[in-house]
C-alpha cells in the first residue's frame, strides 16, 4: 500500500481545524452585529460558544475508547459541513437567532471534538522527527484559515451586502460557500488521510497484538481522575490558575466589542466601517500583525528565556488597547489611521501572548504533560468565556468611550497575577 505524503493531508487537516473556530468565534459576531442584535446579546450568547473548548478536556478521554482517530476527524467534517449549510438556511428565516445560535452551539462541539482528533491523528501518523518538521506548517495554515474566515469570507460578506442591498441574503451566500468548501475537504479527507496503524480505540483489546498495553475503560477513567488530581497538586497550582484566568482579562473583553465598535455608526459612539473594510482590516491586517508579533515574541523567547522576556510582554499586551481610547474619542474617518491602530494593537497582542502560551507549557511540564497542558489550555478558554459574556452589557452601560477606559483599568489584573509567578531562568532557552 503506497504511503500518503504528510504534505497531502497536514496542510488541509489544519486548515479545516481554523475555520469552523474562527466561524464559530468571530464571524458569527459580525454576522449578529450586522442583523441587528444588540451588543449586551450578541457578547452573552456568543460568549457562551466557548464553552465546548472550556470542557474538552473532561471528554476527550471518550475519542481514545470510542473509534478512531480517522473516524472521528471525517465525521466532525462532514457534522461540521452540514452545520454551515444549516446556518446558511436558516439566517434568512424569522427566528434566526435562536435557530442560528443552535446550530452554532453544534459546530462549537464539532470543532472542539475536531481539535481533539486531528492532534492526536497527528501524532500517531508522524514520528517524531516528521512531528518536528511540520510543526511549523500546520501553526501556518491554521494561520491561513484564520485569514481565509476572518477577512475573505468577512469581505465577501461585504461586498455581497454593497450588491444585493440585503444583509441576511449575503450572509446566508457567504454561509454557502464555506459549507461548499468545507464539505469538499471533507470529501478530500476521506480518501486522502492515511491509516496509521497505531490508530485503533484505546478500548479494542480485541483487535491488539499486545493486549497487555490497552487500558481498559475503566483503568482509563482512574487515570483520568488521577490526571486531574495531581495538576491541582502542583506547584504554584493556584497562582497558575488565577494567571489563566486573569492575564487576558482585557483582552476578552476588547475581542468582544471591538467588531461591535468599529461597525456601529458615528453618532453611537462607533466609526461606521463597512463589513468590508472590517474583513481586511480584521481579518488581514489585524491577523498579519498578530502573527509578526508572535513569531518576534518566540524569538526573544528562545535568546533569553521567559523571565527575561515576561515583563516586556506584559507591556506588550497591555500598553497598545490604549488605541481603541484613541479611535473612541477621535473616531478617525482615515482606513490608513484605523488599520495602523489596529495592528499596532494586534502586534503587541501576538508579542506579549507568546509569554502566556509558554507559561502554560512551562507549568504543564513534567508526569503527564499532555494532559496537564489540555486543562491549561481549558482554563484559557475559560479566561475569555466569562469576561466575554459580559462585555457586551459593560459597553452598553459605559458607552464605548467609558468602556475603553475600563479596559485599560483591567490591565492592573494582567500585572497582578504576573508578578505572583515565579519562572526557572533558563527555561525557553536556546540550549547549546
Amino acid at each position: 500500500m503506497k504511503k500518503t505524503s504528510p504534505w497531502a493531508w497536514i496542510p488541509t487537516l489544519y486548515f479545516a481545524q481554523g475555520l469552523p473556530y474562527v466561524a464559530v468565534m468571530t464571524i458569527s459576531v459580525i454576522m449578529y452585529k450586522r442583523l441587528g442584535i444588540s451588543n449586551t446579546e450578541l457578547a452573552f450568547y456568543t460568549g457562551w460558544l466557548n464553552l465546548p473548548w472550556v470542557i474538552k478536556p473532561l471528554w476527550s478521554p471518550f475519542i481514545d475508547l470510542i473509534k478512531t482517530k480517522r473516524w472521528w476527524i471525517v465525521t466532525m467534517q462532514m457534522l461540521i459541513g452540514a452545520g454551515l449549510a444549516g446556518i446558511a438556511f436558516t439566517i434568512p428565516t424569522s427566528h434566526f437567532f435562536q435557530l442560528t445560535l443552535a446550530v452554532f452551539w453544534l459546530l462549537a462541539f464539532s470543532s472542539a471534538t475536531h481539535d481533539i482528533a486531528a492532534d492526536g491523528f497527528y501524532m500517531l501518523a508522524l514520528d517524531s522527527h516528521q512531528q518536528a518538521l511540520f510543526v511549523g506548517i500546520r501553526s501556518t495554515f491554521y494561520r491561513i484559515a484564520t485569514i481565509a474566515g476572518q477577512g475573505l469570507l468577512i469581505m465577501l460578506a461585504g461586498r455581497l451586502e454593497t450588491v444585493t442591498g440585503n444583509i441576511p441574503y449575503s450572509w446566508s451566500i457567504t454561509f454557502f460557500v464555506l459549507a461548499g468548501l468545507f464539505l469538499g475537504v471533507w470529501i478530500y479527507h476521506r480518501f486522502m488521510l492515511p491509516h496509521p496503524a497505531s490508530d485503533s480505540p484505546r478500548g479494542d483489546t480485541a483487535s491488539s497484538t499486545c493486549p497487555a498495553t490497552q487500558p481498559s475503560p475503566s483503568g482509563l477513567m482512574k487515570e483520568f481522575f488521577t490526571t486531574f488530581a495531581t495538576f491541582f497538586q502542583k506547584k504554584q497550582a493556584g497562582i497558575a490558575i488565577l494567571f489563566m484566568l486573569l492575564y487576558r482579562l482585557p483582552e476578552a473583553q476588547l475581542a468582544k466589542m471591538c467588531i461591535p465598535f468599529l461597525v456601529d455608526p458615528i453618532d453611537q459612539g462607533g466609526l461606521g466601517m463597512t463589513t468590508e473594510e472590517i474583513g481586511f482590516a480584521q481579518g488581514t491586517v489585524g491577523i498579519i500583525g498578530l502573527t509578526l508579533g508572535g513569531i518576534l515574541g518566540g524569538i526573544a523567547v528562545s535568546k533569553g528565556g521567559l523571565r527575561k522576556w515576561l515583563w516586556p510582554m506584559v507591556w506588550a499586551i497591555s500598553l497598545p488597547d490604549l488605541v481603541y481610547v484613541y479611535l473612541s474619542y477621535a473616531q478617525p474617518e482615515s482606513l490608513y489611521l484605523i488599520n495602523a491602530c489596529i495592528f499596532i494593537e494586534q502586534f503587541g497582542y501576538g508579542f506579549g501572548f507568546t509569554a502566556y502560551m509558554l507559561y502554560l507549557i512551562y507549568f504543564a511540564n513534567g508526569e503527564h504533560k499532555t494532559a496537564h497542558y489540555a486543562i491549561c489550555t481549558a482554563f484559557m478558554a475559560l479566561g475569555m468565556m466569562i469576561p466575554g459574556m459580559a462585555a457586551g452589557w459593560l459597553q452598553e452601560l459605559m458607552g464605548y468611550n467609558h468602556f475603553f477606559i475600563w479596559i485599560m483599568v483591567c490591565c492592573a489584573a494582567t500585572f497582578g497575577v504576573t508578578a505572583l509567578l515565579k519562572i526557572d531562568p533558563e527555561f525557553g532557552k536556546k540550549k547549546a
